[in-house]
């Protein structure tokens, strides 16, 4: 092969690399997520808590893993078994996927939500399941950080006082940047979709 031939041999792979390339790159630009995206993407608020076993759960320790976190409270009559359930959904939506998924849910009632019954009440739906409790003291910085709302409201109901509060999902991503949240209502088959986007992300550029 002489010169010349060479030359168009090594341009006409380039130009199918770039293509490749290229094409992966609008594919992914392409991707209408379902939630709402944060971007730019910012850096999760850490923090440590004690889940059901008395280990320390820290946020940071989950980096190379999708993470799903909720605030809610056991007693919750609607919106946080609601919101479990599509927690459920999803993990059987994802099918393998869902072993690169940590699914958190952290009490916004300390007050009546010890470890343990965080923990038996979320692992009720899936074992793999992860409920985490504090002190006010902990758990404050921790809903600041996320900008949680929560409000103790009086009842008559056997189960005592509710807790108005905020029913968002937040989506952090493997190299611990909040990217997404899901307001209450979106379709667990939606969520599903758009947590599989960001665990087949290779990098964090792409």
């Amino acid at each position: 092969m002489n010169v010349k031939s060479l030359a168009f041999a090594l341009l006409a792979v380039l130009i199918v690399v770039a293509g490749v390339f290229i094409g992966t790159q609008v594919a992914k630009s392409n991707y209408e997520y379902q939630g709402s995206l944060i971007e730019p993407p910012t850096t999760a608020y850490d923090f440590e808590l004690e889940d059901a076993q008395g280990n320390t759960f820290s946020l940071n320790e989950q980096r190379g893993k999708v993470v799903l976190l909720f605030f809610g409270y056991t007693n919750c009559p609607d919106i946080c078994p609601t919101t479990l359930a599509d927690f459920k959904q999803i993990h059987t939506e994802l099918g393998e996927g869902a072993d690169k998924v940590i699914f958190v849910f952290i009490t916004i009632d300390p007050k009546r939500d010890t470890p343990e019954k965080v923990g038996n009440y979320v692992t009720a739906f899936n074992l793999d399941f992860i409920g985490l409790s504090g002190t006010e003291e902990q758990l404050q910085p921790v809903w600041d950080g996320y900008y949680v709302y929560r409000e103790i409201s009086e009842s008559n109901s056997a189960a005592g006082y509710l807790v108005d509060h905020s029913a968002r999902v937040y989506v952090i991503d493997k190299w611990g940047d909040l990217r997404l949240t899901f307001p209450f209502g979106v379709q667990a088959e939606a969520m599903a979709a758009d947590v599989a986007h960001l665990i087949a992300e290779e990098s964090q550029q792409e």
